[in-house]
């Protein structure tokens, strides 16, 4: 029996081939982008979710630290004063004066910040404040310690004078929570929220409270200052969070603070005020995050906690961060996005994009069927010719088609025998061609490295040097104004102050025995006392200006961020700006004597010179050669260190007339050999991860070599300390 040449196998159209698997493709491509688009959705979605929640706890936060930061600052002041007798609290009907001084006094601070009640109450039951209960009117309230009908309400004239009075009723200091309070404490808290229902309407205010004391640190009783927790609501309000979003805090028993509904935090009943607790709220959201704490309660709540939650059948984002200050708050801000304000628009576009991926499916599945087509009749034929030439054939030649790949297909296999020692012959002369692109394609990936370092590390410089440039002029500027109104004026008060000690001192000198109750009031006020320490306060407090006014200079000379780039400056002026900005790390610690710095300043005339970007060299190198000392220092002991003392040495000088040269030396560690010789390549440091990126000495070789065209050199013997000595001209040739 004869085997046949060809054995036949189950094969499948070349049509069918060509067609099936591209719609198989396509389809499981379209249900793919199909199914990411939604996750991709809904996955931004939460994204988004969670950066509206966290920017609005922000703005939230921000909004509490700083509102709620005020009673409390105030207190302090008006405390401090009363302490040193700048305010007298008026005891007694021979203070009346004093008393009418000091509602005055609370009148104007209730004029500058937006409070609602300032007022002491003393330890004898007597009592003083200012109030803006509406909103808009301050009133004077002022009590004396004898029930009932104690208390007298002043209306007040645009200077804060009494006019007359409103009203009378009965107030008690003993009882209230805002007195007795901070008593028990012995230091500043916030009091028990408290309400009340006034003509004006429903009050409801936290209560900054503090104990005040007289000069011999004697009780006098205690100082609150009051803010109306509606305006807390009124802020939360004007946040832009979603349409039905929601922010309101909380108090750990529960108890509605603010919202940002319409809803208030309490409820009036038979003409009382009553607390609203978030379980009994009318708000859905607000009911609904009161429920999912109702096991555990809110005190369980100790760090930022995120769950999501069905409300009405839609889900909302949720998000509650627990919220205290040093003053004993302890409140909870909840804030609510809901998912559909986001979900609508998602669900139109996966709709949208699952309805274009099966058109394009359709087309493509027709488009394929027209394409296979054409695409099989020339390979059918150049499949009948080569079975011909299997046969011995060799004469075929394959007719051209209206598809370029497939005529030089035909043409390849037509010219396939004469054209195979030339293609080998190519082919070798191409790998050659091959390895020598490939060489200078690795040399100018290596030169482009390169390049991009020392671009990436001037354009870390540009945006260091510019932020910090305008971070510390932005803070000269704001401290140098306020800083020298005071120290003009002081020069004035010294005066002012001696003229009025010298006319006491020749009253005295006159009229030795004044009036039993002038001699009373100079006792109180110990006058001999006052008289000898004015003085020594305001040179105090000149000397004191004197270094602020010091500080902003340096900080000026530093960041040059008022002056022109390029210019002429004295150098020694950059370098003691640069050791002021760094004096907190060079003067004395507990664990460590303080680094000894040595100038060794030569006579050097103005240097032509980058002064921002060369103070950042000296920076750099200075906050280095610390390093290095702080480094040495750990390893030894308080007394090891007084032995053998740590010192920066700085010397400047001219080099051949035309040269500046600046060297800085230190004691430290040192630096090895091996790591000398890339001290100033980009990206390396000797500090541990974290302490340095590997910047700071490439970009000062930069600003010295290439911005000035001068040298940066480290000389260094491990062990026994570090020299950077740089080298400028003093002229250069180029800006």
């Amino acid at each position: 029996m004869k085997t046949p040449y060809f054995r036949k196998a189950k094969a499948f159209p070349l049509q069918i081939v060509l067609i099936v698997p591209f719609l198989i493709q396509i389809f499981a491509a379209v249900s793919l982008v199909g199914y990411l688009s939604f996750k991709n959705g809904q996955r931004a979605v939460n994204d988004l979710a969670e950066q509206l929640i966290d920017r609005t706890s922000d703005l939230v936060d921000e909004h509490l630290k700083s509102y709620l930061s005020i009673p409390q600052t105030l207190n302090q002041i008006n405390a401090d004063a009363i302490r040193r007798g700048l305010l007298d609290v008026g005891v007694g009907k021979a203070s009346r004066r004093h008393r009418q001084t000091l509602g005055k006094y609370f009148w104007d601070q209730m004029q500058a910040y937006d409070l609602t009640y300032i007022g002491i109450g003393l330890t004898t039951g007597e009592g003083l404040g200012a109030a803006r209960y509406d909103g808009k009117t301050i009133t004077i309230d002022d009590w004396t310690a004898k029930l009932p009908n104690n208390t007298s309400t002043y209306a007040t004239d645009n200077q804060g004078n009494r006019t007359q009075i409103n009203t009378r009723w009965t107030w008690n200091n003993f009882t209230e929570s805002w007195y007795t309070q901070p008593i028990a404490a012995g230091k500043p808290i916030w009091a028990k929220i408290v309400t009340a229902n006034f003509p004006t309407g429903p009050y409801i205010s936290a209560s900054a409270s503090r104990p005040i004391y007289d000069s011999q640190n004697r009780l006098l009783g205690m100082i609150a200052t009051d803010i109306h927790l509606l305006k807390l609501s009124n802020f939360l309000r004007s946040l832009d969070i979603s349409q039905s979003g929601q922010v309101f805090l909380l108090e750990r028993d529960g108890t509605l603070i603010a919202s940002s509904g319409t809803e208030k935090p309490f409820v009036v009943v038979n003409q009382e005020i009553r607390r609203l607790r978030a379980s009994d709220s009318s708000d859905p959201i607000i009911q609904n995050v009161a429920r999912h704490f109702q096991t555990s309660g809110f005190g369980s709540i100790t760090q930022d906690t995120d769950f999501q939650l069905q409300v009405e059948g839609k889900r909302h984002f949720v998000d509650i961060v627990p919220w205290r200050d040093k003053y004993g708050l302890n409140w909870l801000m909840v804030v609510s996005v809901p998912e559909n304000t986001f979900m609508t628009q998602v669900n139109a576009n996966t709709r949208t994009t699952i309805a274009l991926c099966f058109g394009a499916l359709v087309l493509a599945s027709v488009m394929g069927v027209f394409t296979s087509h054409w695409i099989i009749r020339p390979i059918l034929r150049l499949n009948q010719a080569s079975k011909a030439m299997a046969f011995g054939n060799l004469s075929q030649t394959v007719e051209t088609s209206g598809i370029r790949e497939l005529n030089t297909l035909s043409n390849s296999f037509n010219h396939m025998a004469g054209q195979l020692h030339e293609s080998f012959t190519a082919l070798e002369k191409s790998k050659g061609e091959l390895e020598e692109r490939v060489e200078e394609r690795t040399t100018e990936l290596k030169n482009a490295l390169g390049e991009l370092q020392r671009t990436q590390s001037q354009v870390i410089q540009s945006e260091k040097m510019s932020s910090l440039g305008q971070l510390v002029a932005g803070v000269a500027h704001e401290i140098n104004n306020p800083v020298n109104f005071i120290h003009g004026n002081l020069a004035h008060v010294q005066e002012y102050t001696q003229d009025l000690l010298a006319l006491m001192q020749l009253y005295q000198q006159y009229n030795p025995y004044p009036a039993d109750e002038i001699q009373t009031a100079a006792e109180d006020i110990d006058l001999e006392f006052l008289q000898s320490d004015l003085p020594k306060m305001l040179s105090s407090m000149r000397v004191g200006t004197e270094r602020i006014r010091q500080i902003v200079l340096s900080l000026r000379n530093f960041s040059r961020i008022d002056e022109a780039e390029f210019k002429r400056v004295d150098i020694h002026e950059g370098i003691d700006s640069t050791l002021m900005i760094l004096q907190h790390r060079l003067k004395a610690k507990p664990e460590q004597p303080e680094i000894e710095v040595i100038k060794d300043y030569g006579t050097v005339p103005l240097v032509e010179c980058y002064a921002g970007q060369l103070n950042q060299v000296f920076m750099n190198i200075l906050v280095n050669a610390i390093d290095a000392l702080e480094e040495n220092n750990a390893k030894l002991t308080y007394q090891g260190i007084e032995n053998n003392p740590s010192r920066i040495k700085i010397r400047t000088s001219i080099v051949n007339s035309t040269w500046l040269e600046v060297a800085i030396a230190d004691n430290g560690v040192g630096i090895s050999k091996e790591f000398q010789q890339r001290i100033f390549d980009p990206f390396f440091t000797t500090k541990p991860i974290g302490k340095g990126t590997g910047m700071g000495m490439s970009i000062s070789y930069q600003i010295v070599a290439e911005k000035h065209g001068g040298k940066l050199e480290c000389i260094s013997t491990p062990g026994k300390g570090t020299e950077f000595i740089i080298q400028i001209p003093l002229r250069l040739t180029n800006g």
